[in-house]
């Protein structure tokens, strides 16, 4: 009786079923890859949303500049006071030799926004009020955010302390002051 060396042999079939269960991943490796895959998402996720929110504030900031620049702007173009010459105060108002300077901080009686034509009538402007030589309002140019300007006297002699208050989207209060003195 002959035997046959095929029995012996190893089938090619057992070779590729062997090798297809060596490509494979277990059951075990997949959960722990997907949970490292999840911490990884986490922590990247992490330290990218607060970063997102700083990018908005540091927006709210330079858009709350702006605002504010822009009506420094302004008030940096108008004349100290109301009985100050419109090309200087030769005398200054306020002098021994010049005339008193306004009593009342504001605008004048039946004076409107593009007619504000010194420091002191900007007191009490907010976001509800024109821009100058426009129908819309601030609040519409910067929807969120709120204005509140003030004008008092300085410590110092003819001179006038304006307080710009921009309020941003995040309940952020940012002051800008400048000072106007009479010269």
């Amino acid at each position: 009786m002959r035997i046959s060396s095929r029995l012996f042999s190893k089938s090619t079939s057992v070779k590729a079923s062997s090798k297809a269960k060596q490509q494979g991943f277990t059951l075990i490796e997949l959960v722990i890859g997907m949970l490292v895959i999840a911490i990884a998402i986490v922590m990247l996720s992490s330290m990218l949303f607060p970063q997102a929110d700083r990018a908005a504030k540091t927006l709210h900031r330079v858009k709350s500049a702006e605002l504010a620049h822009s009506v420094m702007n302004e008030i940096w173009g108008k004349r100290y006071d109301q009985n100050t010459n419109a090309n200087g105060g030769v005398p200054a108002c306020g002098s021994p030799l010049g005339s008193s300077c306004s009593a009342v901080l504001g605008p004048e009686a039946g004076e409107g926004r593009n007619d504000f034509n010194d420091v002191d009538d900007y007191h009490g402007l907010t976001q509800n009020a024109t821009m100058l030589n426009s129908s819309q309002t601030y609040a519409q140019v910067y929807p969120n955010y709120q204005l509140s300007v003030s004008v008092a006297y300085g410590t110092a002699p003819n001179t006038k302390l304006v307080t710009i208050n921009v309020t941003t989207p995040d309940n952020e209060v940012i002051t800008y002051n400048l000072v106007r003195s009479n010269y």
